[in-house]
């Protein structure tokens, strides 16, 4: 079949690597124009399209799919459109370029965490599995017909970063069982279970600060839900200190209020007294300052031992 293939970070790229291995013709690459990354902020283009560049295929990304996009599009005589994390939705003009319409790869088990962060709602929600979802794209979004799933068990210690990447590779596995079906003819769509639906939302750098009042395992959660962005944080006096690793331990209290530095534990980290029980903080990197383990930042920290942390 003839593809346009649509993605745009690096969870999309295991899925085309694989499609142009299974022999089917990418047609182009769509996604999103280069943005400004890293600390000096120079342009960077996207994964999926570093990645097209080394197949040697064409890549278009434009900042809108309007109708000078949609005729190029069509010039290209693609039949299928295969979609993971692009970013954009599609509307019915440019669905109508596809004789054989498109599929999504969703990075969640559909009706489950529709939206844009399917994957930090996973794990802010401490869900027991999660997965991969190969869909129909219809006019609604992520609401198509589900033509193949597959779970991933949650372990509970599972960061954004690492989930992406084992989605990215099962995500990959899913689209090419599914093209293989509908090159054959042999497809079938299941309708999703509307009173199941739930929700992710768009995430900003906000969403990153700590609540201490929240109990230990829920802001452990949310610290591998925002890693590596938007990140947790707190604040030490006036500066911001993003939390990179944690550890919960609900069992412990101590009778201090939520925030306060309890003690620097060699074995288990800085601990925190939470809303219920304490947090081991493992690494961590205070404004300004590199990222660093939590015995090094102890050791040039003075007095944190009893200091309360709390918005910067």
């Amino acid at each position: 079949m003839r593809i346009l293939f649509a993605g745009s970070p690096d969870i999309a790229v295991p899925s085309l690597e694989a499609v142009v291995a299974s022999g089917h013709t990418v047609v182009a690459v769509l996604t999103n124009p280069p943005a400004p990354r890293g600390r000096g902020l120079g342009m960077a283009s996207t994964p999926v399209e570093m990645a097209a560049t080394r197949f040697g295929l064409p890549v278009l990304s434009p900042e809108r799919l309007g109708p000078a996009e949609r005729e190029a599009i069509a010039a290209l005589e693609p039949e299928l459109l295969v979609v993971f994390a692009y970013g954009k939705i599609f509307g019915p003009k440019f669905m109508a370029l596809f004789p054989c319409g498109g599929i999504n790869a969703h990075p969640s088990l559909l009706p489950r965490w529709r939206g844009c962060a399917p994957i930090p709602f996973a794990i802010m929600n401490r869900d027991l599995v999660t997965g991969v979802t190969i869909q129909r794209i219809s006019p609604r979004v992520d609401a198509g017909d589900v033509l193949k799933q597959a779970p991933i068990e949650m372990r509970g210690i599972e960061t954004t970063e690492t989930l992406s990447a084992l989605s990215g590779i099962l995500g990959a596995k899913l689209l090419c069982q599914v093209l293989a079906e509908i090159e054959s003819g042999s497809e079938r769509g299941v309708p999703q279970d509307e009173s199941a639906v739930t929700y992710s939302a768009e995430l900003s750098k906000d969403d990153g600060l700590v609540d201490w009042n929240a109990a230990a395992s829920d802001i452990d959660a949310r610290v591998r839900a925002l890693f590596p962005w938007p990140l947790a944080f707190t604040g030490l006096g006036a500066d911001r200190l993003t939390i990179l690793e944690s550890r919960p331990y609900t069992v412990e209290e101590s009778g201090n209020a939520p925030g306060t530095v309890i003690s620097v534990d060699k074995s288990r980290g800085i601990m925190v007294q939470t809303g219920q029980g304490l947090m081991a903080i493992l690494r961590l990197q205070l404004q300004g300052k590199k990222a660093m383990g939590f015995k090094d930042f102890a050791n040039g920290a003075r007095g944190l031992v009893g200091t309360r942390l709390g918005a910067p």
